[in-house]
């Protein structure tokens, strides 16, 4: 838009009913008090609504103008409020404005937004919510934007904006034409008018086609668009002093022979940090070795204290689900456990931030989920209005969750408001693996019965887990106290077999020394194991095929036919018939429904000694539309790579109050030679409208490798990492 635009008075914001719904639940617990909520019953009733409700768009959409930039050129820049972090997304949101706008797919850019900008999400970049919680908003917004220019195009044309027509951002009638690009050189002030009829799915040109991405050659050629990569004028470097134990406090700091070390800038000592301020990143660190740090330790942690600490039966325990009313007296009960370890984000790109603080202004060019809690956090600890601190948000090197905590943006800020000029400072990779905010080990505790016909007669799935969304600055105050248990703990920790007369999931709350938080799919990776586990045990028990046991058992609501769709679809598409397979391989099976988006996944497996190798995945994923069908196979592909690492490679441990291991080959994970050869993704799109799918391919795929090994073994692994004895 032209740069001397002068912006129309804001009109109110409308709600959309599912904002209103969710927007509800939180104001609902304000209203009626903790204490009224945290009655049973109702935070069952919570714990259902946030399992299945989907998350909306938290951010200005009543101005077009915030979110798009019409060039001389005749290209379109959208100025994107979600972080693009490898999963597609700014292609996505390119082809659904470009569909609504009337133009070409070639002429679409996608960049951050800053927040200065004004179009800020409330809310983050996670949750596997970008594509869907934008797809009407962005629609009604690129919609109502190229009926702006059309008005004005009427104007200028002297025809009536109902005779025009757009195609490739040129607005044609009458025997005239003008471009986008020659609509807003003319134009001074805007006005917003009600958004228009959006268009049909027949007159979709890129929404559903498989169209290449608008980052992939800034990524090819390099491009300096990571947070690493960010720099200013004059920019000085910083390194800060980290525990290298867990729960310790910061007490105090000798910095003497530091402050002698060459080019030293400054030493910044806050409350809860010491920085070095150096006119090199060598010579900052090597300042910072020579300062003798002290901490507080409360105690010496071993591992096996983690271990006792997150058993079943310690901690606070909140029934989460519950069905009729499941009995386990007698012999014949079943019970499992399952376990899974710390795991570490372990993303390529290490945490870190420029910032520059100076007159009262501060931007900071920093890789984060969270632009909003991030210039709120920063502005709060410099003391500035919100508004006076902008944050431009990079590509980022890994996401996965470790990017919603930004404390490093803080510090870059402070050390930079100490010397005046801007402040490059980031963690190296030791300090990344030891200050993560790590996926919560877990202990399943998983019990049923079965009836004379061979079906679950009662079911029941005990999850212990440290904290995960309760471990971030995301949630409102009063949530912990509303919810009781962690939702981000448990999910994928519901029972989706709605059949079974009698069955109950309970979430069990612990307290862990060191800090842990949202991981990719949170708690579903290992909630699934262990449950779709457990279905196979009790498949085998009933003497049934683990497929056709779990079909069964799902209910004919639309929630359960999607589900039922998308296990028949990988078990028809793999050839699944009883598991087993020639030459000395087998198959294993597994679903889960994450974020309303049905999954199901069928492997094929060998055993070489004690080495499992995994051949062949059949995925199969229904997301509702699918926006861009190759980067929906893209993700599921990553999803599924990501989670056999998970379960069979990664694992943290606590040893003389330190994590370990704290680099790369040690920390083990998988690598090209552990890739299947064949990862078969199969698309439905049984929904209105595009749902999840960055994290659903997560859940299925631990257990789904476990239960092809015990076809092969006749061995049942229980804990991830698998591991055959």
């Amino acid at each position: 838009m032209s740069n001397s635009e002068k912006t129309e008075p804001k009109k109110k914001k409308k709600f959309s009913r599912r904002k209103f719904l969710l927007r509800s639940s939180i104001g609902l617990g304000v209203v009626m008090g903790a204490t009224y909520l945290s009655r049973p019953i109702w935070r069952r009733a919570l714990a259902n609504f946030a399992n299945t409700a989907e998350a909306p768009y938290q951010g200005a959409t009543d101005d077009p103008k915030i979110w798009f930039e019409i060039t001389a050129d005749n290209q379109v820049t959208l100025l994107s409020p979600k972080i693009e972090m490898g999963q597609g997304t700014f292609t996505g949101l390119a082809q659904i404005a470009a569909d609504e706008l009337g133009v070409d797919i070639s002429q679409m850019k996608v960049k951050h937004a800053p927040s200065a900008s004004g179009n800020l999400d409330a809310f983050a970049t996670g949750g596997s919510t970008s594509i869907s919680s934008l797809w009407q908003p962005l629609r009604e917004l690129a919609a109502t934007m190229r009926e702006m220019l059309l008005q004005e195009a009427a104007k200028q044309l002297g025809i009536e904006s109902n005779s025009l027509s757009v195609v490739n951002g040129v607005v044609k009638g009458g025997g005239k034409s003008v471009s986008y690009g020659d609509i807003v050189k003319n134009v001074t002030e805007w006005k917003i008018p009600k958004t228009p009829k959006l268009k049909d799915v027949s007159e979709f040109k890129f929404i559903g086609k498989p169209i290449p991405r608008v980052d992939l050659k800034d990524k090819v050629l390099g491009t300096p668009i990571f947070g690493m990569d960010a720099s200013m004028p004059d920019m000085l470097y910083g390194d800060v002093v980290r525990p290298s134990q867990i729960d310790s406090t910061f007490v105090s700091a000798d910095t003497s022979a530091a402050e002698k070390m060459p080019g030293v800038i400054k030493i910044i000592k806050e409350k809860d940090f010491v920085g070095v301020v150096a006119k090199s990143i060598t010579e900052a660190r090597n300042a910072k070795k020579a300062i003798k740090a002290e901490w507080k330790v409360n105690k010496k942690w071993q591992n096996s204290d983690i271990e006792e600490i997150i058993k079943v039966g310690n901690g606070t325990a909140y029934t989460i689900q519950k069905e009729g009313k499941p009995n386990f007296e007698g012999e014949d009960t079943i019970t499992s456990e399952y376990h899974s370890p710390i795991g570490a984000h372990a993303q390529i790109e290490p945490n870190g931030a420029v910032a520059h603080v100076a007159d009262g202004k501060a931007t900071i060019m920093i890789s984060t989920q969270v632009v909003n809690i991030t210039r709120s956090e920063i502005a709060k600890r410099l003391g500035f209005e919100a508004e006076d601190v902008n944050i431009i948000p990079t590509f980022m090197g890994g996401g996965f969750g470790r990017r919603l905590h930004t404390p490093n943006g803080i510090q870059a800020a402070l050390m930079s408001k100490a010397v005046g000029k801007p402040v490059k400072c980031f963690f190296d990779r030791k300090e990344e693996f030891q200050n993560d905010t790590f996926r919560p080990p877990t202990h399943h505790v998983l019990k049923a019965k079965l009836n004379s016909n061979g079906m679950i007669e009662s079911m029941e799935h005990n999850v212990s887990s440290g904290a995960v969304a309760f471990g971030s600055p995301m949630l409102p105050p009063g949530a912990e106290a509303i919810f009781g248990a962690d939702i981000g703990a448990w999910r994928g920790g519901m029972i989706n077999y709605s059949k079974i007369p009698n069955y109950r999931a309970i979430s069990w709350k612990v307290q862990l020394p060191f800090a842990t938080s949202w991981w990719r799919s949170l708690g579903l990776l290992a909630n699934t194991f262990a449950i779709e586990s457990f279905m196979d045990e009790l498949a085998i028990k009933a003497g049934k095929d683990p497929v056709q046991f779990r079909l069964d058992q799902i209910g004919d609501d639309e929630r359960g036919n999607r589900l039922k769709k998308s296990i028949e679809a990988a078990r028809d598409k793999a050839g699944w018939k009883d598991g087993k397979l020639p030459n000395g391989r087998a198959m294993g099976f597994a679903c889960s429904v994450d974020a309303n988006t049905p999954c199901a996944h069928v492997v094929e497996v060998s055993v070489e000694g004690k080495d499992i190798k995994v051949h062949k995945v059949t995925c199969s994923i229904d997301p509702g539309v699918a926006v861009n069908p190759d980067q929906i196979k893209a993700q599921c592909e990553g999803s599924i790579i990501m989670g056999m690492s998970a379960s069979m490679f990664e694992k943290m441990e606590v040893k003389d109050n330190q994590l370990t291991p704290t680099i790369y080959g040690p920390y083990q994970m998988a690598l090209m030679r552990d890739a299947p050869k064949e990862i078969d993704v199969v698309i439905l799109e049984n929904a209105e409208q595009p749902g999840a799918v960055g994290e659903p391919p997560l859940g299925p795929i631990a257990a789904a490798i476990a239960n092809a090994v015990f076809r092969l073994t006749g061995q049942r692994l229980r804990s991830m990492p698998l591991e055959i004895t």
